[in-house]
């Protein structure tokens, strides 16, 4: 769901990124590219919204309808059980739902 955010929403081109010479390792001087600040706030943003859209799959334990932050939250918890042994599989749940807007 994240890449497929970042492929569709994230607008990064070249011009987008700057590149830095700093402190490395060992007091080495080397270069790093990060995404310029204005691109870095802008992607948070859309990004918390993205995680605050509501999908049509059943929470646990109550409700039709979550947000994608609890969905994450939920197929990881999931997927933790299993991995303990306390489920005897684990099958994510179809995210293909359209999210609302």
């Amino acid at each position: 769901m994240i890449d497929d955010f970042l492929l569709k929403d994230a607008k990064s081109y070249a011009r987008d990124f700057v590149l830095v010479t700093d402190f490395m390792m060992h007091m080495k001087m080397g270069e790093k590219i990060h995404l310029k600040e204005y691109e870095v706030d802008s992607l948070t943003e859309d990004l918390n919204t993205f995680f605050d859209r509501m999908v049509d799959i059943e929470r646990i334990k109550i409700g039709k309808r979550q947000t994608i932050d609890t969905l994450i939250s939920e197929e990881a918890l999931l997927f933790a059980k299993f991995l303990r042994n306390e489920r005897k599989d684990w099958i994510p749940r179809p995210t293909n739902s359209k999210a609302d807007q």
